[in-house]
């Protein structure tokens, strides 16, 4: 159990510290939906209850990576890269 605890930590830190490129947080994002949804899957079967939660969390997380997708190939036909800097409108 502490191994999922430390996934999700690992994918929340490579979030926070990786935040240039747009694909990388994407990765990071599915990296800790998945050890949720791995925790979850294992509550429901030890306490033996119906997995009908963790299919539907699973769909929810198919439809976020989706968009997420979607995203990054807009922000690369409009940009040519998916940097997160060209959006600063300071510089």
């Amino acid at each position: 159990m502490y191994s999922l605890v430390l996934l999700f930590l690992s994918g929340l830190l490579v979030f926070i510290l990786k935040y240039n490129h747009f694909l990388i947080m994407l990765m990071s994002l599915e990296f800790m939906v998945l050890s949720i949804y791995i925790s979850l899957f294992f509550y429901c079967n030890y306490f033996s209850y119906e997995s009908f939660i963790s299919m539907f969390y699973l769909t929810f997380s198919v439809c976020e990576s989706a968009l997420g997708l979607s995203l990054l190939v807009l922000l690369i036909r409009t940009y040519g890269s998916d940097m997160l800097v060209i959006f600063d409108s300071l510089w």
